[in-house]
């Protein structure tokens, strides 16, 4: 019963009937559907009609999501593309609604984004017909690089070849030529290995004629909280399709583009972080504003990580702590 029930659900969430699903408070638009949550049967359920699940986490309060739901989701073309090959299912980050994996296993939906190891909000999952992840978006992605995403799996590219190399081919226009330049970049020759009592490592990947990278330097990097955190890391900077030699944190000697290729690295601007012995601890893969960007390498240069693996809820303690101090807090500006 519960499967028909299911399947019935689904049957009317893709019919031009609008659906309002929540996640939390937040009110999401018609793309997105209800469904009893058992992820094997709603992926079943959406093969039939030639689709795929994207699993969307979220959470109040989140501007990112809000940036991406005015933004993108406001957008007919994409809009349209969700509805003919995906079925979209939000989720609450701290939620405690009961999801069905794909393992078979039961979970609280913030034992799954736990499970799932998500770190951002917003997360997009696309997942193939058995559950396999296809394409994860960390974090806000601008319209044009959302749609290019949903691509990637609408049209089955994931045989053909990687999503970095997808993504690397999506233009980026209206923006500088060039990559932009600071002061306290680490010169070449980039010999990355860390010595004992040494920073830890801050690397930037970026791109040309990329709009979000422009942004980044005007803005992240200007910021005086962002100029504090710095001062604790080494930053290295590299094109992600450069030819510029470099030995990595590990000790291999490789090129940029190749060293971004290993990585995965499918979005600019994005910034690994490595501590003080050349482990990756934390990464950041989208667009972020100043406050998000600085506490990054907050979280990172002051060892929170060891101790919140979290980094939404060390964001939420910081902005609890600025509040109770009387300061005034700007999420988006």
């Amino acid at each position: 019963m519960r499967h028909l029930l299911a399947a019935l659900a689904l049957l009317i969430a893709v019919s031009p009937a609008p659906t309002f699903a929540q996640v939390g408070d937040e009110v999401l638009p018609p793309p997105f559907v209800e469904t009893f949550l058992d992820l094997p049967d709603d992926a079943a359920q959406a093969a039939k009609s030639g689709k795929r699940l994207l699993l969307y986490f979220g959470q109040q309060g989140c501007p990112y999501c809000k940036e991406l739901m005015s933004t993108s989701f406001t957008q007919k073309e994409i809009t349209d593309k969700l509805a003919k090959h995906f079925v979209a299912i939000g989720f609450d980050l701290f939620g405690d609604r009961e999801v069905t994996w794909f393992d078979g296993k039961v979970r609280r939906e913030k034992d799954l984004a736990k499970f799932l190891k998500v770190q951002f909000t917003p997360t997009l999952l696309l997942l193939d017909e058995k559950g396999a992840s296809i394409v994860r978006i960390n974090g806000f992605y601008p319209p044009h690089r959302f749609s290019a995403a949903l691509d990637y799996s609408a049209q089955r590219l994931e045989k053909k070849l990687a999503f970095a190399d997808h993504m690397r081919a999506v233009p980026q226009t209206g923006a500088n030529p060039a990559l932009n330049e600071q002061p306290f970049f680490i010169k070449p020759p980039h010999d990355l290995r860390r010595k004992p009592g040494g920073k830890p490592l801050a690397v930037l990947f970026e791109s040309k004629h990329c709009a979000p990278c422009d942004e980044l330097h005007k803005e992240g990097f200007q910021r005086q909280e962002t100029q504090a955190a710095l001062a604790k890391f080494d930053v290295a900077r590299f094109g992600i399709a450069a030819r510029d030699t470099l030995t990595t944190p590990q000790g291999k000697a490789t090129t940029a583009e190749a060293w971004a290729r290993e990585l995965k690295i499918a979005y600019t601007p994005s910034v690994l972080f490595f501590d003080e012995h050349g482990k990756e601890v934390f990464r950041l893969e989208a667009y972020l504003r100043p406050f998000h960007f600085a506490s990054s390498f907050e979280y990172v240069g002051s060892g929170a990580w060891r101790k919140e693996p979290e980094f939404q809820r060390f964001l939420q303690h910081k902005a609890e702590t600025i509040r109770e101090r009387g300061g005034k807090l700007e999420l988006w500006k």
